[in-house]
């Protein structure tokens, strides 16, 4: 063979032995061994709206796009000075109200006291008919011998009958008192109702007095600012959008094969596109038992596999403080889970965990 075609045949078989070298490099890089899958996923995060109770007009908000907030923060404030005339026209119902209490018991008292009268007057009225019907029986014995006339008979009789009907009057008179007292009592309960029900309405605006005050629920960042100083909103109007960052994870689908064997709380490496060098620990907290991406009929083996699952994996919530300056939602990465606990990572993600 000619130099020059040596030479050719050589440089040739170089550049074949270093592709080689580096396609086997890439492969065995990018290949994963048994027990460990992966998927690309989103760092994601519970996001909270922060939203009116009733309607309103926003009166200040206290945050910006990118703050961080802690726990019972205040982030806006409605207006309320509606609130506040209806908390005074409440308290000037309440007081009057009391007066109707007292009121309805002194008519109870006077009841009670006409009652009292109207038993005497019956007692007296009984007493009067027994004297009555006593003189009208010597009458009657005394007319027999003569010794009185027969006027003075009819006389006492008419005084015994009189005397009968005013008891039965006496008696309509204790019904009737009776009936005033269970009626002034009952205006006394109505009383202590309107006293109870204006109480629970003063709660009640009071209750909403404090939640015209908008707290932060967890302790998060402000994404997003809904609604400005001024508009006036509905029941449950959103005013800001904000992102737990106490509950942060990244969400990626795998096929049925692997989903299957994912155990819960399996160990997971998250490694970003933005910071590759860093290994991010998290764990399972979720496997769909639904499957994503399923066709209508699921009837061949082939097909079956082509399901894809939904799984979870959350970055534990004390790293996440450490880092919270550096927590952003939307990050593309790849996860890497331990199907098999006995199984040993890839050596491109080996490498020591952020703590």
């Amino acid at each position: 063979m000619p130099p020059k075609k040596n030479w050719l045949f050589i440089a040739l078989l170089a550049i074949l032995v270093v592709g080689g070298y580096y396609t086997w490099l890439n492969v065995s890089k990018s290949g994963l061994p048994d027990g460990i899958a992966s998927g690309n996923g989103r760092i994601e995060a519970t996001e909270i709206d922060i939203s009116t109770k009733t309607a309103g007009r926003i009166h200040d908000i206290l945050v910006n796009e990118g703050d961080f907030v802690e726990v019972g923060q205040v982030l806006a404030r409605m207006d309320t000075e509606q609130l506040e005339a209806r908390r005074r026209q409440a308290e000037a119902q309440l007081r009057r109200a009391v007066i109707g209490v007292d009121t309805a018991n002194s008519l109870v008292r006077q009841r009670e006291a006409e009652h009292a009268a109207a038993i005497a007057v019956v007692a007296q009225r009984e007493a009067q008919a027994d004297a009555a019907q006593t003189k009208l029986t010597r009458s009657e014995q005394l007319l027999k011998s003569n010794t009185i006339s027969q006027q003075i008979l009819d006389d006492d009789r008419a005084a015994a009958q009189g005397a009968k009907a005013a008891v039965a009057a006496a008696q309509a008179q204790l019904a009737a008192a009776e009936a005033a007292i269970t009626s002034a009592k009952a205006q006394v309960v109505d009383a202590e109702a309107a006293v109870d029900a204006t109480k629970a309405e003063i709660e009640s605006i009071d209750a909403d007095i404090t939640d015209s005050v908008l707290k932060s629920p967890r302790e998060g960042r402000v994404q997003y600012k809904v609604a400005q100083p001024g508009e006036v909103l509905a029941a449950g109007g959103r005013v800001l959008n904000i992102v737990d960052l106490s509950d942060v994870f990244m969400t990626f689908f795998l096929p049925t094969d692997q989903a299957g064997r994912v155990p819960m709380a399996a160990e997971v490496r998250l490694v970003l596109d933005a910071a590759p060098k860093y290994i991010i620990p998290a764990n399972v907290t979720f496997v769909a038992d639904v499957a994503q991406f399923t066709p209508k009929t699921v009837e061949t083996q082939e097909e079956r596999t082509k399901l894809m699952f939904r799984v979870k994996a959350r970055i534990p919530p004390d790293l996440l403080r450490k880092y919270v300056q550096f927590v952003k939602t939307g990050l593309p990465g790849m996860a890497y889970v331990q199907l098999d606990p006995k199984a040993q990572w890839p050596t491109h993600i080996s490498g020591p965990v952020l703590q």
